[in-house]
């Protein structure tokens, strides 16, 4: 009897171990707890556990932003996922702007999974100001905020289209846009929220707005990516939105496995639709936003992107 109950846990023990070896343990590093980016790091996070049964779990590390995540590759290991514009990969292999002096081997090593919502560039102005373009701006109070990327690309492109020093930039914080601009506080903001943002979401639902579209040469101005916000997005929007964005990918490095990238992409895509149901930020990641990936695909990656029918650059392989 004994030595069946040491045979019994003996064979506990080993099924244990089989269970612990077969479950793939992932880092997504996003961005701060309290930004959109962190919220879709939790919903990829239930997405993976969801579509592989619990075979990948993914634990979601808080970040100060993409040039951290970007340089954290230099100690991490082979479960590494991080997200960044892959215009920040970019510059860290060629050791250029910010990593100038800081380049590192592992940065060369660096590849895209798969791409996740864009910054998107949102001028909100409520219906009372009158305001319909950009000109109409001027002597306006607009809150650009302080740090974010939103706050950096609205003041550039004010600075651009000749409104520098002709509106008021008001004194409050980005979080508190929606009830300053319904109670008349200002008359509009600029938020860089994935689309459809929750604060233009609520802003358009508690009063009326007018979200600001540029025009092709203000694009073009701008050196960033056209961006369609559909007509209907948001509450009152009865037509498209012309704007720009700043592409968003999930990153590895060659350290992960070809399985494990393939799973997680595979996976990505077959989950997207259910995270789009919960987060319709989720709808606006289709296959054309693979062009914004100027750079190498992980090799599991691209298994999958064949498998699937995808249309690949001879750079992204």
């Amino acid at each position: 009897m004994k030595f069946g109950k040491t045979l019994l846990a003996t064979t506990a023990l080993l099924a244990t171990s089989c269970l612990a070896q077969a479950e793939t343990r992932v880092t997504y590093k996003s961005a701060k707890s309290t930004s959109s980016y962190y919220q879709m790091g939790v919903q990829i996070a239930e997405a993976m556990k969801a579509g592989t049964n619990g075979d990948i779990i993914v634990t979601v590390e808080e970040s100060q932003g993409s040039v951290q995540n970007v340089m954290e590759v230099k100690g991490r290991g082979a479960d590494y996922v991080f997200t960044t514009p892959p215009s920040l990969v970019s510059l860290a292999q060629g050791g250029k702007a910010m990593f100038k002096d800081k380049g590192h081997a592992k940065f060369a090593d660096i590849r895209a999974l798969f791409p996740i919502p864009s910054l998107t560039m949102h001028f909100v102005m409520s219906s009372k100001s009158g305001v319909t373009d950009f000109a109409g701006m001027e002597g306006k109070s607009v809150l650009l905020g302080k740090g974010s990327f939103g706050a950096r690309e609205g003041a550039k492109y004010l600075k651009l289209f000749g409104l520098e020093d002709k509106i008021k930039l008001a004194e409050v914080e980005i979080s508190n846009a929606v009830p300053a601009l319904k109670n008349g506080q200002i008359d509009g903001f600029v938020t860089s929220g994935s689309w459809p943002a929750p604060n233009v979401v609520e802003a358009a639902a508690s009063t009326d707005v007018h979200i600001l579209s540029l025009s092709d040469d203000q694009i073009k101005q701008t050196k960033r990516t056209k961006l369609v916000i559909p007509a209907g997005t948001y509450a009152g929007q009865d037509t498209a939105v012309n704007t720009t964005s700043l592409p968003v990918v999930a990153f590895t490095t060659t350290a992960m496995d070809e399985a494990t990238a393939y799973t997680l992409t595979k996976t990505f895509w077959e989950q997207k639709a259910k995270m789009g149901a919960g987060a319709p930020w989720w709808n606006g990641v289709n296959k054309e936003l693979m062009s914004n990936i100027p750079g190498k695909l992980h090799a599991g990656a691209v298994k999958y992107y064949k498998e699937a029918g995808f249309e690949l650059t001879e750079n992204q392989m």
